[in-house]
């Protein structure tokens, strides 16, 4: 169970665990998904259209993306920015989930609502990612700038990247995007919550099973349905973030093509729609679902997993003390 469950008779996980599983998930799922998270920025970082027809367009589909980087930068190009990505998904896995148990037991010990609730796990979950956001958000953006650059590298690793970052653009460069990442985080990671618990209900309700016979399986499909979901609804809101953490980064843009500077949240929309239209709003899309579809999944697995594992040592401690 994610979230406060009333019905757990006792065996509820410690926060300290709850906060392991978290950062453990999301250790284990960036390694996995890092290539498609990768092709999915160049994507919406690429001004010209994302099409074969265009001449100036570097990259024009996932296959044909993932064999340029490979030509130009090798294998290790698919995980650039996996140091700060790596510290970004304990970091923000672990509050996260810690933040959304808290905010979900208070509910229920203060308005007896249903913990469980459809509303009631949106709003815990967009208010939990919004604090794990800003608790994590300078090593967001030093993330996308890793996987952003191409060759030669502006920045050489992760302490010359924020050494530059602070001495040419100062303090202020480490929350670029932040506005159009808490407008989009709250609604994404509420949806990720609330979406994963309904569709458990109905995967319970649709196929009966017995006990805890095939819950993995049940809750890497019913997260992986709700991170397609969720992307769906608010993907235009994490473009726009990426185009404004790499702004002051041009640079290292200009091998990929042409490169915008943005005054704002508000000016990046107006130009991105001027000059790309509204197909523009969803530049790497799909590699952005494939990786959703497989980081909730994978995130929420090894999340109720770990969990599960933490539960089964304990119930044992308890059984040899009372020996």
């Amino acid at each position: 169970m994610v979230g406060y469950d009333p019905n757990t008779n006792g065996k509820k996980n410690s926060k300290a665990e709850v906060a392991v599983a978290g950062s453990a998930s999301g250790l284990v799922t960036r390694a996995l998904i890092s290539p498609l998270d990768v092709i999915k920025i160049r994507f919406q970082l690429q001004v010209e259209h994302l099409s074969s027809s265009d001449p100036h367009a570097k990259y024009h589909g996932i296959i044909q993306a993932a064999r340029q980087i490979l030509k130009e930068e090798g294998l290790t190009a698919f995980w650039k920015g996996h140091i700060p990505a790596q510290i970004l998904s304990i970091g923000y896995g672990a509050v996260q989930f810690v933040t959304f148990e808290l905010l979900t037991e208070l509910v229920h010990r203060t308005v007896w609502h249903d913990p469980r609730n459809f509303s009631v796990h949106f709003v815990c979950g967009g208010i939990s990612a919004c604090a794990a956001t800003l608790a994590v958000q300078p090593v967001d953006v030093l993330r996308t700038r890793f996987a952003a650059q191409g060759e030669p590298k502006i920045y050489r690793n992760l302490r010359h990247g924020v050494m530059m970052m602070y001495k040419t653009e100062g303090p202020l460069a480490f929350y670029r995007g932040l506005p159009p990442t808490l407008i989009a985080v709250f609604p994404y990671a509420g949806f990720q919550f609330s979406f994963y618990s309904a569709l458990k209900q109905v995967y319970e309700w649709a196929i009966p099973v017995d006990g805890k016979k095939n819950a993995n399986l049940k809750n890497l499909l019913c997260g992986s349905g709700a991170g397609v979901i969720s992307k769906t609804l608010t993907y235009p809101l994490d473009l726009f973030k990426k185009r404004l953490q790499v702004g002051g980064f041009e640079k290292a843009r200009e091998p990929f093509g042409q490169v915008r500077k943005y005054e704002g949240f508000l000016d990046c929309v107006r130009k991105i729609f001027q000059e790309e239209g509204t197909q523009g709003f969803f530049k790497g899309l799909t590699p952005s679902l494939l990786k959703s579809a497989m980081s909730t999944g994978l995130v929420f697995f090894w999340y109720e997993l770990f969990c599960h594992l933490f539960s089964c040592r304990n119930t044992a401690d308890t059984r040899r003390q009372g020996e």
